[in-house]
């Protein structure tokens, strides 16, 4: 497994008393004041960041190019958004049931969530994160994120030029973001901004329910032996039961029939 995929695994950081005896009080100040710099940072610095980020990233995870099956599937879902208001997305050949947004536009589908949806459901679930980028969620989850990481590795900006984070910045900002997660409120807009996406492209939006269906099911039988393959797409996206519910009303009142006989009355 390489290195970037286990960014994907909820952190737990254990302070013991030796660390506590060790606490330095002028590298806690001078932290203090890097975070208030990562917290104030320019809409230009974060999409400096990002860029470094996602650059990382996609070098750091297997990118499924070419004529790659993911590659080939992935072109033909989104042929008609990929590029548009700096949106690029691409499949990572990860086992892990997940997706992201980064505030670029960047938005990376993992392998597994690829073999356990259709193609309508994958690309409401691509509207879901394209809905908290537009939304700019992903920029403030990335600057809460960088205040994070800022109070232990110093992520600053000199002479008012982004610092160049470092191997072990980025892998620490990448932490910060896998255990941040997003409002309910904003997961709702974004279910919704996923579902209006799936009706501007001609597509039923029913898919946006079924998709959350197969998640809940997922859950259910992962039960409390859930992996690191789901974990964290559970973690973030929580109250599936609710989001299910206003999916299935928002798609009955608009008319549309459910696709999957006899699935109606199960959700």
């Amino acid at each position: 497994m390489k290195k970037g995929i286990i960014l994907f695994l909820t952190l737990s950081v254990i302070f013991t008393t030796k660390s506590f005896a060790q606490f330095n009080l002028d590298r806690a100040l001078n932290a203090g004041a890097k975070a208030v710099k990562a917290a104030t940072l320019s809409d230009a610095e974060i999409n400096g960041y990002v860029k470094e980020y996602i650059d990382w990233m996609d070098a750091n995870n297997p990118v499924c190019e070419g004529d790659d099956p993911y590659a080939v599937r992935l072109d033909s879902i989104t042929r008609s958004i990929n590029n548009i208001d700096g949106i690029n997305i691409k499949a990572y050949r990860v086992v892990d049931v997940n997706a992201f947004a980064c505030a670029d536009g960047s938005i990376r589908v993992f392998a597994g969530l690829m073999d356990v949806m259709t193609d309508e459901e994958l690309l409401g679930v691509i509207g879901h994160e394209i809905g908290h980028y537009m939304n700019k969620d992903t920029k403030d989850a990335y600057r809460t994120a960088l205040l994070t990481s800022a109070l232990r590795d110093g992520v600053s900006a000199a002479g008012g030029t982004s610092a160049k984070l470092s191997d072990s910045q980025l892998g620490d900002l990448g932490e910060a973001l896998s255990s941040s997660s997003f409002s309910q409120k904003q997961e709702r807009e974004a279910d919704i901004y996923g579902y209006e996406f799936l009706k501007s492209h001609g597509i039923n939006p029913w898919a946006m329910a079924l998709s959350f269906k197969k998640l809940k099911q997922m859950q259910g039988e992962m039960g409390s032996q859930k992996s690191s393959k789901v974990q964290q797409l559970f973690s973030t996206h929580p109250d599936l039961d609710a989001r299910i519910e206003a999916m299935v009303k928002r798609a009955q009142a608009d008319g549309f029939e459910c696709p999957v006989k006899d699935t109606e009355a199960d959700l």
